[in-house]
């Protein structure tokens, strides 16, 4: 760790919360200076939320059966990939490496940063291209971007492939497993021991349904985790978020039913799919999300939208051309679209034949 964190966050002295001074119980408060009356509305949320947000960390390890000191909670998996480029990348100096195609926000925060992105697309099947990442590594590169599944394309990268990338690379591996609860594969988070540069990042958004709150969580080792709450936010997750997710890691069960009848809707709806003559390809996902290959992908999804459905066009991204992603909705919102896309093959068809009768 200490040839990859940058100088200048080696030697911070991080921000010291009133919170973070005095971590006990007392009756009255006068450290903080808040507004010891309360709110109009909601008198209990006066008051600072706990910076590290224990509990949440606590209810979260018996899950993951991870220890507390190894999660990072931010507000959004957004947040934690943010504090990993400003913990480990010195701007203008650093690289990272990305597999396109692959979730927006590493480039993007990686601009954000001043930091340089060196690309190794993905092969035609949407595996690692190990031996082009190999190529560009230097000694100025300290993190690899790997998405798994895989956003947009759904699919898991093979772990094999995956495990060389941790035995070969000294600098950060960080996958992302944002939809690893629609999967069969098994987290990396239980490989932390064995690479302690392997840093995991899950979230609440996709299988948990709390898009609204922003929770990310990433794991890694202590270390790691001990780096990123020097530079964060002191405040960075809202008293009333930190409690509405204690509720809801307490419905564990009816999360695990939601994951499940949602894999089913999934595999459903993709069987549908592959049957329209629309249909060139759907690919195999193991998330809550379908890539389909179609004949006018972007004509699709724009009669998909003058039927209030919303898809998200992919048409011009590396190895999804004439692609759209389409998430899993509900049973009548998956019924809906197929009644569009029958619709719209149905208007193709006829205005073929009546150009042809034209003729």
């Amino acid at each position: 760790m200490d040839n990859l964190i940058r100088p200048n966050v080696k030697n911070l002295e991080p921000y010291s919360s009133a919170r973070d001074e005095f971590k006990g119980k007392a009756e009255v408060y006068l450290d903080a200076n808040e507004n010891s009356l309360g709110s109009p509305l909601m008198k209990w949320y006066n008051r600072y939320p706990d910076p590290l947000q224990w509990k949440v960390k606590e209810k979260l390890s018996l899950i993951k059966k991870l220890p507390a000191n190894q999660m990072l909670l931010g507000n959004g998996s957004d947040e934690c990939i943010d504090l990993l480029f400003r913990a480990f990348c010195e701007p203008g100096k650093d690289n990272v490496i990305i597999v396109p195609p692959t979730y927006g926000m590493y480039q993007v925060s990686a601009n954000i940063n001043n930091v340089e992105i060196r690309k190794a697309p993905l092969l035609d099947d949407f595996q690692l291209n190990l031996a082009h990442i190999e190529q560009l590594v230097d000694e100025q590169t300290k993190i690899i971007w790997l998405c798994s599944p895989n956003n947009p394309t759904g699919n898991s990268l093979d772990r094999a492939d995956v495990e060389m990338v941790l035995n070969n690379f000294e600098g950060l591996v960080v996958i992302d497993e944002a939809y690893i609860n629609f999967s069969k594969h098994a987290s990396f988070s239980r490989s932390l021991d064995e690479y302690p540069n392997l840093v995991v990042m899950q979230t609440l958004s996709k299988a948990w349904g709390l898009a609204g709150l922003r929770l990310g969580m990433l794991f890694a080792s202590a270390e790691i985790v001990n780096i990123l709450n020097t530079i964060k936010p002191p405040y960075n997750i809202g008293e009333h978020t930190q409690e509405l997710v204690l509720q809801a890691l307490d419905n564990h069960a009816q999360v695990n039913d939601m994951i499940h009848l949602l894999v089913d809707m999934r595999d459903a709806l993709a069987a549908v799919l592959s049957q329209m003559p629309l249909i060139q390809h759907v690919y195999e996902s193991d998330a809550n999300f379908l890539l389909v290959k179609m004949y006018g992908a972007k004509q699709v999804y724009d009669y998909l939208l003058t039927k209030s459905i919303v898809t998200r066009d992919r048409s011009k991204v590396m190895l999804c051309e004439d692609c759209l992603r389409i998430t899993v909705g509900t049973e009548a919102e998956n019924t809906r679209l197929v009644d569009a896309l029958i619709a719209y093959s149905d208007n193709m068809q006829q205005n073929s034949s009546a150009g042809v009768q034209a003729i």
